[in-house]
């Protein structure tokens, strides 16, 4: 059923279930589920260890969705991601071998260890959902998620993503580091058995791409827009910028503000779920100047400024008439 209490449902039992796995991250876990809702990518920018890969197949486990995990090195094709067309001498024909994209949840590890080129064969797959080889299209599953992986403090032997390629993630995540209390759990809780182990499906493919398909169509009232619209604007006048966010980063934002409106039981949009995406929407697709990128986390600050500065619509026209 395409409704909010059976999307809502759904989204909150993938985000218990990864819980029990993740531990003490749940704005991770919210954020990295509000983008599967989105039908966003997810750029993982973390240390080694941190848990990547064990967000990635588990997301793949609580929707009992195919997973593919790829692990980028220098020598690796474009070919080798997407599929082949052989010649089977049997038959004396060609036929297509489909890669690893062909899949629901697809780990891309330390993506920024591959060739500009092996790194541009994901664009097509993650921006129109298919994969194009020798002239014939080749459509990919649905649900389609990409979470990809870089070690930020890596500088050697390494080829840092276009804005290209940034453009096509819907956000930037960091797990980051447990506190004490989620260290010592951790501790425990994994030193035997992987809890993946133990993991088991709490939604179907069919549910998530059904919650897909609700949250997508969500009216957004026009201030909203108008809202993203001056958002975008401002961070093209940011000092130390050379480039704004595009379009396609304002659309982002709002497919996923409908998402985090979904995971909090609403079937519309309110000004805080603009201002809780907007860092991790629009962050990595500024471009800034030279002098700017030695700060870290300097374009998460720019924008965290930006929401401080920029007025929001106010209350009374924005929820609709009759909501408490």
């Amino acid at each position: 059923m395409n409704d909010l209490k059976s999307s809502y449902n759904t989204a909150q039992a993938v985000i218990d279930n990864l819980n029990r796995v993740i531990i003490g991250k749940k704005k991770q876990v919210f954020l990295a589920v509000a983008a599967l809702l989105a039908d966003g990518h997810i750029l993982l920018e973390d240390m080694p260890g941190s848990g990547k890969t064990m967000l990635a197949k588990s997301i793949a486990k609580s929707i009992d969705g195919a997973f593919r995990r790829i692990q980028f090195t220098p020598d690796l094709l474009p070919a080798d991601l997407t599929g082949i067309n052989y010649f089977n001498a049997k038959t004396s024909e060609f036929e297509f071998m489909p890669g690893p994209v062909f899949t629901n949840i697809l780990l891309a590890d330390e993506i920024n260890r591959a060739t500009p080129k092996t790194q541009a064969g994901l664009l097509e797959c993650m921006e129109e959902r298919q994969v194009t080889v020798d002239g014939s299209t080749f459509a990919l599953q649905s649900p389609f998620l990409v979470i990809a992986t870089q070690n930020p403090i890596e500088a050697q032997g390494v080829f840092p993503l276009p804005e290209a390629q940034l453009d096509r993630f819907l956000i930037r995540l960091s797990l980051g580091y447990a506190d004490f209390e989620s260290a010592v759990s951790i501790l425990k809780t994994h030193d035997s058995d992987s809890p993946l182990d133990f993991l088991q499906p709490v939604a179907s493919v069919d549910e998530i791409n059904a919650a897909q398909t609700f949250t997508a169509s969500l009216p957004v009232h026009e201030d909203i827009l108008c809202y993203i619209a001056r958002l975008m604007q401002a961070t093209r006048e940011l000092n130390g910028v050379l480039f704004g966010v595009s379009q396609r980063a304002g659309l982002a934002l709002l497919r996923f503000s409908k998402a985090c409106a979904v995971l909090q039981g609403r079937d519309y949009v309110i000004p805080d779920d603009i201002k809780s995406g907007a860092v991790f929407v629009f962050a990595h697709r500024l471009v800034l100047n030279s002098s700017e990128r030695i700060h870290p986390h300097a374009a998460e600050k720019k924008i965290e400024e930006l929401l401080e500065s920029i007025p929001v619509p106010t209350e009374f026209r924005v929820y609709p008439k009759g909501t408490p």
